[in-house]
């Protein structure tokens, strides 16, 4: 993971939202910028959580902080985020301190299997695809035994839609060495083995294509900038990388799921209905934000 998370942080400035979400966003309207699709995403996040006030939430993955800050400072969640990048850990604990949540935001430097006690809410964006295969069954045993007996869990992947196939040699060589895109049949059958209760599974397809499209066009209109802070070897890397993964959102078998978790039937509503609000309302939420 250092491979790609440590890279100096004006890289991700060039083509990310202003809090640095490094993961599929959320188009809920036509034309939103990526900015206000971003803020979509961890909205819908915080109500598929069905967040309240004053719960313990543990972010596995927690990138720069965006999410757990934005968990604390809307909904007033007490949350410990946990990360094995060492530049991603001082950034958001900078963060943190900045936007005075220190108090209700902890970031530390742990891997998830070394974690104790129980969470209320659990959320994991972007991060299980770093897990491996041979450790799918760990990962949901941790988030079964850290959830509360009437909890719920977010996990947030990047998935196959066809049978298990190894990562591509090139993505695997140079942009994510040890990467791994579970197809949904691997990830559904280690999540029943654990007990735990699928709530939901919403799978986000385009929405990753359209994300990939702002970040290369967000990282070709900075590629100067982009070599005199890495070389022209490194643009071109990483403008293939980009585009490339795009088109396998566009026309090949790559998705994102969002497997909503639990491990009570009733911890979660019997219908969809809480997720949406009007288009208007959604709209206007993310433009206040």
């Amino acid at each position: 993971m250092a491979h790609h998370y440590d890279l100096t942080p004006a890289i991700y400035d060039l083509f990310l939202d202003a809090d640095r979400q490094y993961s599929c966003a959320y188009f809920a309207e036509e034309g939103v910028s990526l900015d206000m699709a971003q803020v979509a995403k961890k909205a819908h996040i915080a109500r598929k959580l069905l967040i309240a006030t004053g719960m313990r939430v543990l972010e596995i993955g927690c990138g720069w902080g965006g999410l757990a800050l934005t968990l604390a400072r809307e909904h007033g969640e007490q949350v410990t985020g946990i990360t094995l990048s060492q530049e991603q850990l001082a950034v958001a604990r900078d963060r943190a301190k900045a936007a005075g949540l220190a108090d209700r935001v902890s970031f530390e430097l742990m891997d998830y299997r070394a974690m104790g006690g129980q969470f209320d809410r659990i959320v994991s964006v972007g991060m299980f695809e770093h897990v491996g295969a041979p450790n799918f069954g760990t990962f949901f045993n941790v988030v079964r035994d850290r959830l509360a007996e009437d909890g719920v869990a977010l996990i947030h992947t990047i998935g196959r839609t066809a049978p298990p196939r190894a990562t591509n040699p090139w993505i695997a060589k140079y942009i994510f060495p040890g990467g791994y895109v579970p197809s949904l049949s691997e990830v559904s059958e280690v999540i029943q083995d654990t007990g735990l209760r699928i709530g939901d599974i919403e799978c986000l397809r385009l929405h990753y294509a359209m994300t990939l499209r702002c970040w290369f066009d967000r990282f070709s209109a900075k590629a100067e900038v982009a070599a005199t802070l890495k070389d022209a070897r490194f643009v071109r890397m990483w403008r293939y990388y980009l585009a490339a993964c795009e088109q396998t959102f566009r026309h090949g078998p790559q998705d994102v799921f969002q497997f909503q978790l639990c491990r009570r039937p009733d911890a979660v509503p019997i219908t969809r209905d809480y997720l949406y609000a009007h288009p208007q309302q959604r709209l206007a939420q993310a433009r206040l934000a």
